[in-house]
Order: C-alpha cells, then structure tokens, then sequence
C-alpha cells in the first residue's frame, strides 16, 4: 500500500504548524467533502470510496518524510517530532461508492483532532473528484447505449497511469461491463476484454490471412476488426468467409467490430450483410471518439450495434473534465462546545452550510421512488408517521406536504475512533448498488439533457442556523 501522506497541498502542512504552534492541534473540527453544481449533470455516482480508506489508513509520516519537511526549513523540531507519532483518530461517515449524490450533499463527512482533518483535505479531494467524476461519465454513457454494452477503452489516452488505472474502476461502477485495461481488471476483480488492432491486419500478407489466423487463435472467441482496408468491400465480406469456417468446425464467432467511418450507416449494411449469410447471431462492435452525445445520435440513426468501446472521452471525462469538489470546515469544538462554522460568499453558490449534518432522502411509499432529499443537522430525525413539509433552500416559500413516504439516512460510517468499521464491497458490488439506486428516481431527473431538477432542501433547523450565522457575521462587519 502506497504511503500517499505527503500527497497534500504545502499550506495544508503549514496550517497544521500553525495549529500546533497555537495549541489548537487537539481541537475537535469537522469538515464536509461536496461537489458544487455543474452543467452537464444534476447528480453524480459516488466512486473512490476504496482508495480514500486506504489512504486514511496508511496515513503517517516516514523518517524520509520528515527529512525533506525538516530540509524545508518551515517547521520547528518539536513539530517534527510531534509528526512521528501522527495518525488518524478521528471518525468519518460518507455516502457509498454507487450513492447517487446531488451538489452541496456531503460525500464525505470527517470529524478529527483539526490538525488531522486538515491534512486530508488535498488527497480526499484528488480521490474522490476524479473517480465520482468518471463514474458520473459512465453512468450517461451507459444510459444513452440503451442497453447495449459497453466496455472502458481509456487506458491509452488516460492522463496517467493512476487516471488509467482508477478511471477503469470507476467507469465499471458507473455502469461499464468491463475494461481493456488488465491491470485495473486484476486489481479490482473484473474480466479483461480486447480483440486486435489494425497492426495485426496489416502484419500479414493479406485481410483474409489475419482473419483466418485470429480465427485460428481464437476460435471461440473470434472478434474480427473489419474496417483495416474497406469495411463493406472487404473486412465484412472476409469476416463472412471466416465464420462460415468456424461454423463448419462448430465453433461459434462473436461478431465483428467497427473503429471508423460512419458507424450508424456501417453497422445496418455490416448487419444486413451478416444476417443474409446466416450470421444473425455474430454482434457488432464499435469504438472510434464515442460518448453519450454520439451515441444518443446513433440510437436516433437506427444504428446496429450491440456492444460499445469507450475510451477518449469517458476516461477524460471530456465534456466535464473536473468536479467542483470542495472540502470545507463546519463544526469546530472547543473544550465540549459545539461551533458551527460557515464560509460566507458575494455568491449565494459559495455559501456553505454550517454545523454537523446528515442527508435524509425521501421516498413515496407507493412506488419506492424518491421525492427529495433534505439536509439536516445530525440530531435531527424525521419522523415518518407524521406529515413533513420539505422547503426550497433559497426561496422559502416554496414548499411541499408530504404524508405517505419513508425516510433513509445515506451515510455510512466508515472511520470509528481512527479504526476502521466498514468493509468495502467490490467494485462490481459498487455497480451493483449504482443500479439499485438510479431504480429509485423517475427517468425526468436521469435524463441526459435539460433533465428536470431534483429537490435538495433544507431543513428548517439547519435554514434558521444558517440564517442567524450569517445575521451575526452582517452584524460584526458593520461594527
């Protein structure tokens, strides 16, 4: 297990001197991780779960680490020592890796000596925007194929070995069957998938010789890219000629696949073709600079295919290329009292939401599907049996009655005392509860464009705290 403690912005470290030059190292903070809203989505599916456990874990501070912080020359000797004994103590709740999760819900919830809580903010923020981002990528790619396959081909064009690696987790707990990338597919428990490059084509004398000896490789397994030279000319009818034999020898071929040209027009020619010579059975593959825009667009084509790789613009997350994930204080303890804390902005975007939290979501009880979610302070309980008005964050007098529904609380607690308390599932597991829990929305709030927008509310409690903090702060200004 990698020792990513110093993986961290230098202000963090700076700041957590500073809190121990003051003596405030001990006191007891609680910081929320959460997502601002953008454009593309109205929710994301959360991903990086796993990895931000085992950085938690494993978080201490080697002699080589202290070295290079003393060679610095930043910090004094006692702070030096002072790090050699340095591990989590604190208790962590957070939503689970295939959680639907709306802007300004917490993630993430930490509560540790503040010294502690504020070294996490850097690395948490780097593990969870980037694999909750790819995830959120893959969930709409995979809604748009409307049941068609697909299969993560990002490695290659992955910013990076870790993007490769971690993306490809995060794509299969979005939705993707599975991924090319091997070592992520060892490392996380999920099947390889790949078929041959152009390279393997032009490596023999003719189409038909490479088809033939693939074919001979792979005879049960026997995918065949057709698009090296003519797709309709040539790569069909050669993959035609090679099923026939396999099928001669009761072997059955998977199909072909398409990398380029129009694919909407290819696939229904490749498709018609394949059926008249009795291959209705063999699938068709595409790949080629494809995301959920394309493949909403081949949908409205007709297009024929059954099975998509999608690499470039999924592993990137190319229209969105990052999560406005942020990670800030709310609760501070000093001596046993609670102060709630709260950033104060000119934009009403920025302000956050103070004090120790939960997120309850709301269901109708008659179709299990969810109504709205409310953020509360932690102690609140919302008591199913009576009627509950949900209230718009903002604009308080829009306002909702709700009699028959459940109420589900959407944290888990991860960290108990510094130990850890949960055990995570697997990746596949992940998608699993991804499923699971996109069943609980109506399609108006899953659609891809303009989707309708689902109510995040506030409590009354946490509104009223919310509203006399940023009174009192008004206040103290004008003096």
């Amino acid at each position: 297990m990698r020792n990513l403690t110093l993986m961290t912005d230098f202000y963090e470290l700076t700041m957590m001197y500073g809190y121990f030059l003051q003596g405030k190292q001990d006191e007891i903070a609680t910081f929320d991780l959460f997502f601002r809203p953008f454009e593309e989505s109205n929710f994301c599916v959360v991903a990086g779960l796993q990895q931000a456990i085992e950085y938690i874990e494993n978080l201490h501070f080697s002699d080589e680490d202290i070295e290079y912080l003393r060679g610095t020359k930043s910090f004094n000797e006692d702070f030096l020592d002072w790090l050699k004994n340095f591990r989590f103590t604190g208790t962590v709740r957070a939503m689970e890796e295939g959680s639907i999760v709306f802007p300004n819900e917490p993630i993430m919830i930490v509560t540790a000596p503040i010294g502690q809580a504020q070294l996490l903010e850097a690395a948490l923020l780097n593990i969870i925007n980037f694999q909750t981002l790819i995830a959120t990528k893959a969930r709409r790619v995979n809604s748009a194929a409307g049941g068609a396959g697909v299969l993560e081909f990002g490695l290659r064009r992955a910013q990076g070995p870790d993007a490769a690696i971690y993306g490809a987790r995060a794509a299969v707990i979005g939705g993707c069957t599975s991924t090319s990338n091997v070592l992520s597919a060892k490392m996380f428990g999920f099947e390889p998938k790949g078929t041959h490059a152009h390279s393997w084509v032009m490596s023999f004398p003719t189409e038909l010789d490479a088809f033939m000896a693939y074919a001979d490789t792979y005879p049960d397994g026997c995918l065949l890219l057709v698009d090296t030279y003519d797709t309709l000319k040539s790569g069909v009818p050669n993959a035609i000629k090679v099923f026939d034999h396999l099928k001669s020898k009761g072997h059955k071929p998977l199909g072909i696949r398409l990398d380029s040209g129009d694919l909407a027009y290819l696939s229904k020619q490749a498709r018609k073709m394949l059926d008249e010579a009795g291959h209705s059975d063999c699938k068709i593959f595409a790949s080629s600079d494809i995301d959920e825009y394309v493949l909403m667009s081949l949908r409205d084509q007709g297009a024929k295919i059954d099975i998509y790789g999608v690499g470039t613009k999924m592993i990137t997350s190319h229209t969105t290329p990052s999560l406005g994930g942020v990670y800030k204080i709310c609760d501070l303890q000093s001596e046993g009292v609670h102060y709630p804390k709260m950033k104060i902005s000119d934009n009403p975007l920025k302000i956050t939401n103070p004090g120790i939290k939960t997120v309850y979501r709301l269901f109708e009880r008659s179709t299990d599907k969810a109504i709205a979610d409310v953020i509360c302070l932690a102690d609140e309980v919302i008591d199913c049996t009576k009627p509950y008005t949900i209230t718009h964050p903002l604009e308080r007098w829009k306002s909702m009655e709700l009699t028959d529904f459940y109420a589900k609380d959407l944290y888990t607690e991860i960290f108990r005392d510094g130990k850890l308390v949960y055990q995570c599932p697997t990746a596949m597991q992940s998608q699993a509860k991804t499923f699971s829990n996109l069943e609980g929305f109506w399609e108006e709030y899953k659609r891809l464009l303009r989707p309708h927008i689902y109510k995040v509310d506030l409590s009354d409690k946490l509104y009223e705290l919310k509203q006399k903090l940023i009174g009192e702060r008004r206040r103290s200004v004008v003096k």
